[in-house]
């Protein structure tokens, strides 16, 4: 078999005000998307998303004429264009895709099929005062979510921290919460200094009198004294790594055991192949793996996937917070939306693949042509 061609369909999806501006030193009005389309000299296509693959045109000629099954031997090439260029991880989706329908088997059995679905936890993205986030908690919960989680800004940590604890108060001791604090990345333009040490400290031991399962990002990635020394003082789990860019990063987190729970992200971070590496050093040393996911549902399916697949958890991540962020408008170019069950299960796809089906209508009405 050998790779005919690589598509790119780049979208733009319109962003609800208040949910741009909880991310954006300088909202956006607008999401960016990128369809990866594979195709095969054996009739067999595959679909990837979640970075936005620009620039990639230059090196497709990497991959044209080659064996999609050699997954390995592109995964080594993406990781070199990475040192020169963008997180081109939506590719290798697309050939896991590949591989799942040639195998005729979901992704998940390739990747060791430890479990068919997975708790999800609603990963809310807004910056919503207590009430209002309290409301949304239980919003969740009564959708069947057991768990959520909370963003908290580092330039308003009072107003965060209230909301916590309106949420706890709203949904009982139930319902796990975790935090996110943001800090380990940023978006482009915020300059602005990280909490310090001592803050970080004290937030922590404030979340952990509201039950708070785990802290999230509440440093750079560089402190990793810092994390450990968070989680020590105050018996905090730590999250982190979403978005490290290197496997070698990821082990050294690992090896100086820098956090509870480890959460690259398989179409922003270092990949399919090489996140299952990191679930399984993780659970060596009876440490978590739940990967990010904040991309669409086809990112999502790609991290679902290989957290199924290698037995990690407890949950799976799950972008939700309505209305300004919905299933419907997260996967606006698939022809479903993920959704959980009404327990808060995400089901591993049964068909052969990722098992996304795509809407080709919204992807030519969205497409952006600058």
């Amino acid at each position: 078999m050998k790779i005919t061609a690589i598509r790119l369909a780049r979208m733009r999806l319109p962003l609800e005000p208040a949910f741009a501006a909880a991310w954006d030193p300088v909202p956006r009005t607008f999401f960016d998307a990128t369809l990866v389309t594979v195709e095969t000299d054996e009739g067999i296509v595959g679909y990837g998303s979640g970075d936005t693959m620009d620039g990639f045109e230059a090196f497709e000629h990497l991959f044209l004429g080659k064996d999609p099954l050699q997954i390995l031997s592109h995964v080594r090439t993406i990781e070199t264009i990475n040192f020169h260029a963008g997180r081109y991880w939506p590719l290798e989706a697309a050939l896991w895709d590949i591989v799942g329908k040639a195998c005729d088997l979901p992704v998940a059995t390739l990747f060791g099929a430890a479990s068919d679905r997975l708790p999800a936890y609603a990963s809310f993205g807004e910056l919503k005062e207590p009430k209002a986030r309290a409301d949304a908690a239980v919003a969740a919960a009564e959708r069947g979510f057991r768990a959520m989680k909370i963003r908290v800004a580092r330039d308003r940590l009072d107003e965060g921290i209230a909301a916590v604890q309106a949420a706890r108060e709203a949904v009982g001791d139930d319902i796990d919460i975790m935090v996110d604090l943001n800090q380990m990345w940023r978006m482009s333009g915020d300059i602005d200094p990280a909490l310090d040490l001592a803050s970080v400290r004290s937030v922590a031991a404030r979340l952990k009198e509201l039950g708070v399962l785990w802290l999230e990002e509440p440093l750079p990635q560089a402190d990793i004294r810092g994390a450990r020394s968070v989680r020590d003082a105050t018996g905090l789990r730590i999250a982190g790594g979403e978005m490290v860019r290197s496997l070698p990063e990821l082990v050294q987190l690992v090896e100086e055991d820098a956090f509870d729970v480890y959460q690259p992200d398989v179409v922003l971070a270092v990949g399919m192949y090489r996140a299952r590496f990191v679930a399984e050093l993780a659970q060596l040393r009876h440490r978590w793996f739940t990967p990010h996911t904040w991309s669409n549902g086809l990112g999502l399916l790609a991290n679902l996937h290989v957290v199924a697949g290698v037995g990690g958890g407890p949950y799976v991540e799950y972008p939700y917070d309505p209305p300004g962020w919905t299933p419907e408008r997260r996967d606006f170019f698939l022809a479903e939306p993920v959704e959980v069950d009404r327990d808060g299960f995400l089901h591993v796809p049964r068909s052969p693949g990722l098992g996304a089906a795509i809407d080709h209508d919204a992807v030519a009405r969205l497409r952006r042509t600058g």
